[in-house]
C-alpha cells in the first residue's frame, strides 16, 4: 500500500471527536458510536496512508461500518431508537423546566425527519455539518465535486418537508 505509517497518536487526537459526532448523529446511539469509532480506528493501525487522507479514510469506514450494523440488523435499529427516546437529556439547572423536553422533542424530531431520508441525503447533511469540503463530500458519496452543492440543497429541502412543522414554527416562531 502506498503512503507511510499514520501516526496514530495524532490521527487520534485530531479526529476522533468530530468522526464521533459524526457516527452519533447517524445511529442515535452514543454507545454504538463509540464501537463504530473504537472500530474505524483500530483498522487504520494496518493502514498506511498520507496525513491529507486519514480523515476521510476513517469517516468512509465509519459510515461503511454503520452501514453494515444496519443491513444485519433492523431490528437493532428499532431497539437503538426506542432507548434512545428514553434516555434522559442532561438538565441545566439554569433553564426552565419545560426546556428538556422541548429540546427532547426537537432532537426527537431531528432524528424523525433524517430517518425518512434517503441514505445519500443524510450523509451529505452530515458530513456537511462535520465540516466536509464539498470535494471530499464528492468523493465519499461518489459523485462530482459539481454536484455537491445541488445535492445538498435538494437534500436541506427534503429534510424541512420531512421535519415536522410544529418544531419548525417553534424555532422560527411562524409556520413553514
Amino acid at each position: 500500500m502506498e503512503g507511510r505509517t499514520v501516526d496514530f497518536e495524532a490521527a487520534y487526537k485530531s479526529h476522533w471527536t468530530p468522526l464521533f459526532r459524526y457516527v452519533d448523529r447517524m445511529v442515535g446511539d452514543a454507545d454504538l458510536a463509540a464501537d463504530v469509532v473504537q472500530e474505524a480506528f483500530v483498522r487504520l493501525l494496518d493502514q498506511a496512508l498520507p496525513d491529507e487522507e486519514v480523515r476521510r479514510w476513517l469517516f468512509t469506514v465509519a459510515t461503511n461500518l454503520v452501514r453494515d450494523d444496519a443491513r444485519m440488523s433492523a431490528r437493532r435499529r428499532r431497539l437503538l431508537s426506542q432507548r434512545y427516546e428514553q434516555t434522559d437529556l442532561a438538565h441545566d439547572p439554569v433553564e426552565s423546566p419545560d426546556q428538556p423536553v422541548l429540546r427532547a422533542e426537537r432532537v426527537a424530531a431531528v432524528r424523525a425527519a433524517l430517518a425518512e431520508m434517503p441514505e445519500r441525503d443524510r450523509q451529505l447533511l452530515l458530513m456537511r455539518e462535520e465540516g466536509f469540503r464539498y470535494a471530499e463530500i464528492a468523493e465519499v458519496i461518489e459523485v462530482a465535486p459539481g454536484s455537491v452543492g445541488t445535492l445538498l440543497a435538494r437534500a436541506l429541502r427534503r429534510f424541512t418537508e420531512a421535519l415536522d412543522p410544529r418544531i419548525v414554527e417553534d424555532e422560527t416562531g411562524r409556520g413553514r
